[in-house]
């Protein structure tokens, strides 16, 4: 199992940061050989599921997952979001919060993003790797959606 903390500075208002985040089939343009799809109806909410699928052919998986705590940012005040991993071969969770950088939240933000996540029939001694891995490829993907239009 891995636990591991990001955090990035947007240029963007909690509002914006926020949307771009919560844009889970926009995930794929910065995750390489991933493909998201939302299964629930519109708006995102507690309850939402959507899976993401990575890999080529035969090695390719299935990463659902499902919207516990959404509490949007309201009034330029801190967002956060948890998601739950209900794959087989990963599990865990995501949560993240977009907090303002001033007190009024339209200019500039800052997220943090906690990540805890065990795949399964990997032994304990590749929990270091699998760290660095997923701390470089989620924040590839945080600085790609927080970013790029």
């Amino acid at each position: 199992m891995v636990l591991f903390v990001l955090e990035r500075a947007s240029r963007h208002s909690v509002a914006e940061s926020w949307r771009r985040l919560t844009d889970w089939p926009r995930h794929a343009d910065v995750v390489p050989l991933t493909r998201v799809t939302v299964r629930t109806p519109p708006p995102t909410r507690e309850g939402t599921v959507f899976v993401a699928r990575s890999g080529l052919g035969p090695l390719a998986f299935d990463d659902p997952m499902e919207v516990v705590s959404w509490r949007p940012p309201h009034d330029g005040g801190t967002g956060t979001c948890r998601l739950l991993k209900r794959g087989t071969f990963v599990t865990g969770w995501a949560e993240f919060e977009v907090h303002p950088v001033y007190g009024d939240g339209s200019t500039g933000s800052r997220v943090v993003w906690r990540e805890n996540l065990s795949v399964h029939r990997l032994p304990g001694f590749t929990d270091r790797p699998l760290g660095w891995s997923a701390r470089w490829m989620f924040g590839r993907a945080m600085d790609g959606l927080l970013t790029h239009e």
